[in-house]
């Protein structure tokens, strides 16, 4: 038992050092030693700014819960914005807010983007780097508070292209990092099939982040496309659509869930009535209330 408590103590202990370190945006932690999680002082769920590469846009904020007595799944997630330089991280915050304070950690990442420094395959790459972070960089700087081996990535639009992107690739190659263990995917209006998206959709977004046509570059297509590299069977997916989608049509999600149940996987599709595209980037939409109750689903019913 004092043994227990120690470890809670150095815990906290490790958090609050680090926290007081950063120069910006930072926690202080008021929570007495018995529970792990740190709770935030005057605003709730106060991020913390961490970066995990060397460019500028390589960080993500962790979002904490206000209290918590066990250790904490992590959700990552994803922004979206045609993977390009017009959309920023800043629009999960209040997704990422939402979340924590159900009671889970939220790490909310930024990456390089088109015209900024990403594209083929920067952009990619940066987003599996940011989920290496986690055992990297995030947990050793902040104690012993997360729960590596719950992990669940969500992403909005190309930002759901990148999660179930990272998610077949990892799942596709020998681990890097056997403490992180994704159990769930939830992908909101996700690009699935980039040629898809090119051949019928007219995509013009996709072009830019490939360097070219399905035509030109066909190995770039098929090397990115989520499509063709498939979770691990046991990761439990969830793709959310509209039904008024008219910027990434509802087929994507379609193939992708036919695709993943071909191949014994677990999944689920729902189309949402009376649903545009941009609602899920609205935290006070219906839209983003039925992803929440997804996410926090798979966060308290995974083993």
């Amino acid at each position: 038992m004092i043994r227990g408590r120690k470890r809670r103590l150095v815990a906290v202990a490790a958090l609050a050092v680090f926290t007081l370190g950063l120069g910006f945006r930072a926690t202080e932690l008021s929570e007495p030693a018995e529970t792990i999680a740190a709770r935030t002082a005057a605003i709730p769920h106060t991020p913390i700014r961490i970066t995990y590469g060397d460019s500028s846009e390589t960080f993500g904020d962790l979002y904490l819960p206000p209290t918590s007595n066990t250790r904490l799944p992590v959700v990552v997630l994803i922004h979206g914005g045609g993977w390009a330089q017009n959309r920023t991280l800043a629009q999960f915050d209040a997704h990422a807010r939402a979340l924590a304070g159900d009671g889970v950690a939220v790490w909310n990442i930024e990456y390089r983007r088109v015209n900024g420094g990403g594209g083929w395959p920067i952009t990619l790459t940066d987003v599996d780097a940011a989920v290496d972070a986690l055992a990297d960089v995030v947990a050793p700087r902040i104690g012993d508070l997360l729960d590596l081996q719950r992990v669940h990535l969500a992403g909005h639009s190309a930002g759901g292209h990148l999660a179930a992107w990272a998610a077949g690739h990892r799942s596709a190659e020998p681990p890097r990092h056997p403490a992180i263990r994704i159990r769930s995917l939830t992908l909101m209006a996700a690009v699935l099939d980039l040629d898809l998206a090119v051949t019928e959709g007219r995509d013009p977004f996709v072009p830019k982040l490939l360097g070219g046509t399905p035509a030109q570059v066909p190995d770039r297509y098929r090397s990115a496309s989520p499509i063709h590299h498939l979770p691990a069977r046991d990761t439990r997916i969830t793709a959310l659509h509209g039904e008024h989608d008219r910027v990434v049509a509802p087929l994507q999600s379609h193939r992708y869930i036919d695709a993943v149940t071909r191949a014994g996987g677990s999944a689920d599709l729902r189309i949402l009535r009376d649903t545009e595209h941009g609602e899920f980037a609205d935290a006070a939409s219906p839209a983003w209330n039925t992803a929440r109750t997804t996410i926090i689903g798979y966060t308290g019913t995974t083993d």
